[in-house]
């Protein structure tokens, strides 16, 4: 007996009826983002190493422990994608993007990669939907990153998350913040690898999720308190804009996320119903790293949505999308019949119907529980009598009435039912 393959540890296959709402989600997270005018840019599955490395920056977990690394046939090193901010940034600067109008406003969905221990909502293929707007510190801008990703989840039905928000500061405000979070983490109990961490960033440990670490940060500074004149500006006019746009949202100082370009504005959205896995979805402001790859020194801002994530949290709701509906099954008796049903389900799905064909050698019968299980709102028999007639039997599936159309009674009627 050959042997049964299985898809690799951590990562999830997605087959109907399940991937039906899978694209659903993802439709609805993309929604508002098309209608703020963004643009789709579609990036390699693999780059270069030292891009994530410089990009996303050496000290995060992200780079130490997290990536799908591995030489090409020329020995060159490469790494599948963990996250799309860098790659985007790549894009933007090697095809020049960045000279033409700003702020450069993109969008993109796809699959990840982590090199994580795999448990729900945890996966090393991930799917996310994610936009970048490059080219304005405007913190309007930020307001509305924040609301496009507050507005796909609301788009999906979700309820149960809360939008959290933080201020990271600029290099300069950091750079007095830095020194005294390094100062109180001296002071504490920390393993060497959470040492060795600390001395390459410190505020990599605010982000460790260990109770024996957090335990000891209680009374560890915020950065938030310690804002320069314009960060802090920047941040209260983005909670402005938030409030008068109906935003909720509440502040948390401890917030530094895990990829080490972050600047200014962050943000999470945390699903109350998912566990240690809460968050699904968040990104921030990264006003250096475009410099830092090799570009022009323009600000940035995006975030991440993950689609696995917010799977979950529809089914931790309790909530389900609508499925989508077959409007007609066509079943063709003879050869005669079959070649006219054929002509029938091309016409009818360009007109924009969704339609089945009865396959193979069913009966009658057998045919018709097979609509019933499509769910087909109707069936449509097309035989002998109806070729001579130039006329196809048509029966409703919710009411059980049938009626002898024309192809364009048939059209008309789908549309008049719902079917468009």
């Amino acid at each position: 007996m050959a042997e049964i393959f299985r898809a690799p540890k951590g990562v999830p296959d997605y087959v109907p009826d399940t991937s039906e709402t899978f694209l659903q989600i993802r439709n609805a997270l993309i929604d508002p983002i098309v209608k703020a005018n963004y643009k789709y840019i579609e990036l390699p599955i693999y780059e270069d190493t030292a891009l994530f490395e410089r990009g996303v920056g050496q000290s995060t977990d992200v780079v130490q422990k997290e990536m799908f690394t591995f030489e090409d046939r020329g020995g060159r090193s490469i790494t599948l994608r963990p996250e799309g901010t860098a790659g985007v940034m790549r894009a933007v600067i090697e095809h020049n993007l960045h000279k033409g109008q700003l702020p450069i406003k993109l969008w993109y969905a796809g699959p990840f990669f982590r090199a994580e221990r795999p448990q729900a909502g945890r996966y090393r293929q991930l799917q996310q939907v994610g936009i970048e707007a490059i080219g304005s510190d405007d913190p309007a801008l930020d307001a509305e990153v924040i609301t496009l990703a507050f507005e796909g989840f609301r788009n999906v039905g979700l309820t149960q998350f809360e939008l959290q928000i933080n201020s990271l500061g600029c290099a300069e405000c950091r750079q007095s913040y830095r020194a005294k979070l390094s100062e109180f983490l001296t002071q504490l109990d920390l393993d060497e690898q959470t040492r060795n961490r600390a001395a390459l960033n410190p505020l990599r440990v605010l982000d460790d999720k260990r109770s024996s670490v957090q335990d000891q940060l209680k009374n560890a500074p915020l950065q938030v308190n310690d804002l320069c004149k314009d960060c802090s500006n920047h941040f209260q006019e983005v909670k402005t804009i938030l409030n008068t746009l109906g935003i909720s949202y509440v502040e948390n100082p401890r917030m530094v996320r895990g990829l080490d370009y972050y600047t200014k504005t962050t943000f999470e959205f945390v699903h109350s119903l998912l566990g240690a896995q809460a968050s699904i979805g968040g990104g921030g402001r990264y006003d250096g790293l475009m410099a830092d790859l090799g570009g022009d020194a323009l600000s940035g801002i995006g975030f991440g949505l993950g689609v696995d994530r917010t799977l979950l949290a529809l089914i931790a709701e309790g909530k389900t999308l609508s499925e989508q509906v077959c409007d007609a099954y066509i079943i063709a008796l003879g050869e005669s019949g079959r070649m006219a049903g054929l002509r029938l389900a091309h016409d009818l799905r360009s007109a924009g119907f969704i339609v089945e064909f009865a396959y193979g050698d069913k009966s009658l019968k057998g045919a018709m529980k097979a609509a019933d299980k499509h769910g087909s709102r109707f069936v449509i028999v097309i035989g002998d009598q109806e070729i001579q007639d130039n006329t196809y039997s048509v029966k409703n599936m919710n009411t059980g009435d049938s009626q002898s159309c024309s192809a364009s009674d048939i059209i008309s009627l789908l549309q008049q039912s719902g079917g468009l």
